[in-house]
């Protein structure tokens, strides 16, 4: 079996379940060296895990990403021992609390910008000098049809994925001309934790796998993808 990304560097937030984890372990499978970033230690041994079962290999970076320090040591530590990045999946995200705004706990809205805004431009303030060190680096941040809409309830969660939008592409623009290329996936409704949190009364059957998804996230971020600055959606 050909690896495609044989050789080359790639990090994956939220990597201990759903479609981080699932993403991670195609890349692995593909021939990327995963560097696998999750909170919860348990779940990181359990993806290197499958990483292994499937031919790859990982890094397991037990990291809370509200951690904006960590963040700065993480894209120094790389550098240290790679000198480079190809790959970023910025996978990582929360929904929050699904209520009227005017009944937004303050914490819960800091948490919803510090995970899904903040976080993922602390990524990019630490990364980005390590994927222009790559071939062809490659950025690839997930999004949601809740961005787009103004749904009741949802304000907080559709909040933070648009500003998670416009700081994606504002940083694919900047990358035009260069080696980087930069896009949003928004991969519907997926068979995930957060999926059920949200849709309590769903079937989950109904839904796509996580595991579904991950083959286009792997070609998004390989060297072979030449798009820049897209919303691309896996499901209409």
């Amino acid at each position: 079996m050909v690896k495609s990304l044989s050789g080359r560097i790639a990090l994956v937030t939220g990597a201990s379940r759903g479609i981080g984890r699932a993403a991670a372990i195609a890349l692995g499978a593909a021939g990327a060296h995963v560097l696998c970033v999750a909170r919860t230690v348990g779940g990181l041994e359990e993806t290197d895990d499958a990483i292994v079962k499937a031919g790859g290999t990982a890094t397991l970076v037990p990291l809370n990403l509200k951690d904006f320090s960590a963040i700065d040591r993480l894209g120094a530590s790389i550098f240290e021992r790679w000198g480079k990045l190809d790959a970023l999946l910025g996978n990582a995200g929360t929904l929050g609390v699904l209520t009227p705004l005017a009944q937004l706990d303050p914490k819960v809205f800091t948490e919803l910008m510090d995970i899904n805004v903040i976080a993922n431009w602390r990524l990019i303030r630490s990364l980005d000098p390590l994927l222009r060190q790559s071939d062809a680096g490659r950025a690839l941040f997930i999004t949601s049809g809740a961005a787009a809409t103004h749904r009741p309830y949802w304000g907080g969660y559709s909040m933070s994925k648009a500003a998670l939008e416009n700081l994606a592409l504002t940083y694919a623009a900047e990358c035009e001309g260069n080696k980087v290329k930069v896009n949003l996936l928004n991969p519907g409704a997926i068979r995930t934790a957060m999926r059920a949190k949200a849709m309590p009364g769903e079937e989950p059957s109904t839904l796509k796998r996580p595991e579904e998804v991950a083959p286009l996230i792997v070609e998004l971020l390989s060297p072979s993808n030449t798009r820049n600055g897209e919303r691309i959606n896996f499901q209409n």
